[in-house]
């Protein structure tokens, strides 16, 4: 990756993809020893600024940090500064003054991160802004389809729910498209964008559809915190139009995996036998998600380093 930062999912060519993809094998095996830990960001120190609530990225990145044995620190919004009325920029320059190396950030706004990238020397790691974009995530994803598949191109993926209001779906669109896959997006017609078929994915009225062959079934989470209004008339009429069900999930592929970024509303867009069954990948994509966040930040904090992740990863 020749690039200073990770803001979004468009912008990467197919190739940087991959290699991050690739980067976290390695990094993953890790997790099976008795230390899980490498020394690669030794001395490195990282800096996780949310502004918005999380548990599995904030987590996950941290974790992710600390098994690459780098320093780290969490700000959260509502106990910094920013709360006195110190601006954002103040605020990263204030934390540059400390010697940070990198940032790991989430904001509510939509190219919060991009504002920084360009006013600041060291990386910066787009956690979620907005409804814009989540690149992470759609990174684990991608590894755990390819994990599960053997492949990405051609695999038929079927992603429900509020395609409108959701980061998620946004990066996975970008990502899905950019390495090959058939998409399928289904939802609310209020909740599905104009034009988003103009980024590769076929647009299904029905989710029956959409569910039809799939190989993957990616289940979105209503994003109630950004809505300004109802998009459908209840969460009864939504589960029964849109939710998983084993029924719904019969369509799909007999092989078919089940995906969901988390947290999941049981009851509302998934059911809780299919949430738990064996089609369920989603504890996978967790555990995926800290590989994956290593690999990038290994990638963005040592361009220069003369050793491969393999090599590092050999490390005792």
């Amino acid at each position: 990756m020749n690039r200073k930062d990770l803001l979004d999912i468009q912008s990467l060519e197919t190739e940087e993809i991959y290699e991050i993809l690739d980067t976290a094998v390695p990094f993953k095996e890790i997790f099976t020893r008795s230390v899980k830990r490498v020394p690669s960001l030794r001395g490195k120190t990282i800096v996780n600024i949310f502004f918005e609530p999380s548990t599995r990225t904030r987590t996950s990145f941290e974790l992710a940090a600390k098994r690459l044995s780098a320093d780290v620190i969490n700000i959260a919004s509502e106990r910094s500064s920013f709360v006195k009325g110190e601006s954002l920029i103040d605020t990263f320059h204030t934390l540059l003054a400390m010697k940070a190396d990198l940032f790991v950030m989430r904001h509510s706004f939509a190219g919060a991160c991009h504002f920084l990238a360009e006013r600041i020397p060291v990386p910066i790691i787009n956690a979620g802004d907005g409804a814009h974009e989540h690149p992470t995530q759609a990174l684990l994803d991608l590894f755990t389809i390819r994990e599960n598949k053997g492949t990405l191109s051609g695999v038929k993926v079927a992603i429900i729910g509020d395609i409108a209001f959701s980061r998620v779906a946004r990066s996975n669109l970008w990502a899905l498209t950019k390495v090959g896959a058939d998409v399928h997006i289904t939802g609310p017609a209020t909740l599905l964008p104009k034009g988003i078929e103009r980024m590769g994915a076929k647009v299904c009225r029905r989710v029956e559809e959409a569910l039809d062959g799939a190989d993957v079934v990616y289940m979105l989470r209503i994003q109630k915190e950004r809505q300004g209004s109802h998009f459908f008339p209840t969460i009864r009429e939504y589960y029964h139009l849109f939710g998983l069900t084993p029924n719904r999930l019969s369509l799909a592929k007999p092989d078919a995996i089940v995906m969901h970024p988390g947290p999941m509303n049981r009851g509302v867009e998934i059911n809780d036998y299919v949430a738990d069954g064996p089609a369920s990948r989603i504890h996978d994509q967790v555990t995926n998600g800290v590989a994956i966040r290593m690999a990038v930040l290994f990638l963005l904090a040592t361009q220069h380093h003369p050793q491969t992740a393999h090599e590092l990863a050999a490390e005792e």
